[in-house]
């Protein structure tokens, strides 16, 4: 699996670059601003256009950096995407367009389709798509089918939304045990059934509640944001589709692991993320005991 940082900020870039394990950037509109305020606060002059050339050079050739659009209707993310691709890509030949799958809001303005249609036309172009904001198989498959080179499914958002619905405190960083919630679920739903009496099979089919517990800590059949990964995996090694797999919305270590037993192709890392990987307090412990036994010969 390919791991890709997913970050704005160049002193990252850098030092994660430096370990030897970066594929690629991702970046959006959000990180970009909050990057170059960050330097702006330590009195040094940037302009964003200056700060996104640096990130590109910085990164280098043959490792994907993901620009954002922020356009919401197709001809104007077409027409952005062609002027960020165009001014950035020479410098490494490296630059991906991110487009969302979906700019519909509720407050009206784009309709449901405006981002299959930028995408559809930029990968015509050959313009590198990378879809972003996928929070089901159906809208992975939908942007494999028109032309995009990498689909990004949130699955720390998609833990996010189950757990609100099933009323869970949480904290952004902490792991969905998403295992044990469907022990509990169908725990629970054996109970209910068992409470059941004799009932036909068609008025079990047909038990609103039953259907209430087969769907409890579920986001239309997907029960976390690693299975929404495993299925868009799945359904493109089904039918050989080429479109590469980046799990986005990454939240702990422990996700990563489990993205790539899915099968994502790529997983993009937040750097404090990164930093957690690499610890385990009993590798500290066994270098502690190894420098304290050490013969003097080997010192």
């Amino acid at each position: 699996m390919k791991i890709f940082i997913d970050t704005a900020n160049l002193d990252e870039i850098r030092q994660a670059c430096s370990w030897g394990i970066v594929d690629g950037v991702t970046t959006n509109p959000s990180l970009i601003k909050r990057a170059v305020d960050q330097v702006k606060k330590e009195k040094r002059k940037i302009d964003i256009e200056s700060y996104i050339k640096e990130i590109i050079l910085t990164v280098g050739k043959e490792r994907p950096v993901s620009l954002e659009v922020i356009s919401l209707r197709a001809q104007e993310m077409i027409e952005e995407a062609k002027l960020l691709y165009h001014k950035f890509n020479p410098l490494a030949g490296n630059v991906v367009i991110k487009i969302p799958i979906n700019t519909y809001t509720r407050m009206g303005g784009a309709s449901h389709y405006e981002g299959l249609q930028a995408i559809t036309h930029l990968s015509r172009e050959e313009i590198p798509v990378n879809t972003t904001l996928i929070m089901s198989p159906e809208q992975a498959l939908l942007a494999a089918k028109a032309g995009a080179r990498y689909t990004s499914p949130f699955a720390g958002r998609v833990d996010d939304y189950i757990r609100k619905k099933l009323g869970i405190q949480f904290k952004k960083q902490d792991y969905f045990d998403f295992d044990l919630m469907q022990k509990i679920t169908k725990d629970k739903l054996t109970r209910f059934m068992d409470s059941s009496g004799e009932r036909d099979a068609a008025s079990l089919y047909l038990d609103e509640k039953i259907k209430e517990w087969k769907d409890l800590g579920k986001d239309n059949g997907i029960f976390s944001g690693v299975h929404l990964v495993e299925e868009i995996v799945s359904i493109y090694q089904n039918y050989q589709i080429t479109t590469e797999v980046i799990a986005a919305s990454i939240r702990n270590g422990q996700q990563v692991r489990e993205v790539a037993l899915a099968g994502a192709h790529i997983a993009t890392i937040p750097f404090n993320v990164m930093e957690e990987m690499i610890q385990h307090p009993k590798t500290v412990e066994g270098i502690e005991t190894f420098s304290r036994d050490v013969v003097p010969e080997y010192r």
